[in-house]
């Protein structure tokens, strides 16, 4: 869709009417802001409808692209247009959760419909009682295990852009790639 000139397109208010009444029959006057007119058409159909514009359930499908980098949610307009709209409303929910395995199972959820499960604690470790000494270094290594959810089969390639966007930066993610729920899981 394109916010330019639109062909019939009609001004609500037309500039020729508001001049003075000495220009009311200047045909000269008449025409050239006729012209104007068609020009701020599109300008005023736009801003008369600006909070559609900024709502992401009912934004043109090419202004998605604008909203999202808005919210700093991911955009791919491969993706069916209802999955960018729902991408751009979650946007602050999935930033909340960024770094944790829910903010990594729900992004992965969101952006490829597959199913997540995270094993790891990243290499966290802490004590319940003050002043004892920590327990053994844990490996800081993250595994994630995914299998086909909204779709047949698995892009991994694409879980993994999404697992080293959103895994913190000290851990090591290792990605595993399944045809279906692991044992003992049902989904």
């Amino acid at each position: 869709m394109s916010r330019a000139a639109v062909p019939g397109l009609t001004s609500r208010y037309p500039i020729g009417e508001q001049l003075p009444a000495l220009y009311a029959d200047d045909d000269f006057a008449q025409r050239f802001t006729a012209g104007l007119d068609t020009v701020l058409a599109p300008v005023f159909a736009t801003l008369d409808n600006l909070p559609a514009y900024l709502d992401p359930w009912v934004a043109p499908a090419d202004f998605l692209t604008w909203l999202a980098s808005w919210v700093g949610a991911a955009d791919d307009p491969r993706w069916p247009v209802g999955l960018r709209r729902q991408t751009v409303v979650r946007a602050v929910e999935l930033h909340r959760w960024r770094g944790t395995r829910r903010g990594l199972v729900e992004a992965l959820r969101l952006a490829l419909g597959v199913h997540a499960d995270v094993t790891g604690d990243g290499g966290a470790r802490w004590s319940r009682t003050a002043g004892a000494e920590l327990p053994p270094e844990p490996s800081a290594e993250i595994l994630v295990r995914v299998w086909p959810g909204r779709e047949a089969r698995v892009d991994e390639d694409r879980v993994h852009e999404i697992v080293r966007a959103m895994c913190p930066v000290h851990t090591v993610c290792r990605v595993q790639a399944l045809s279906g729920p692991p044992a003992g899981e049902r989904r």
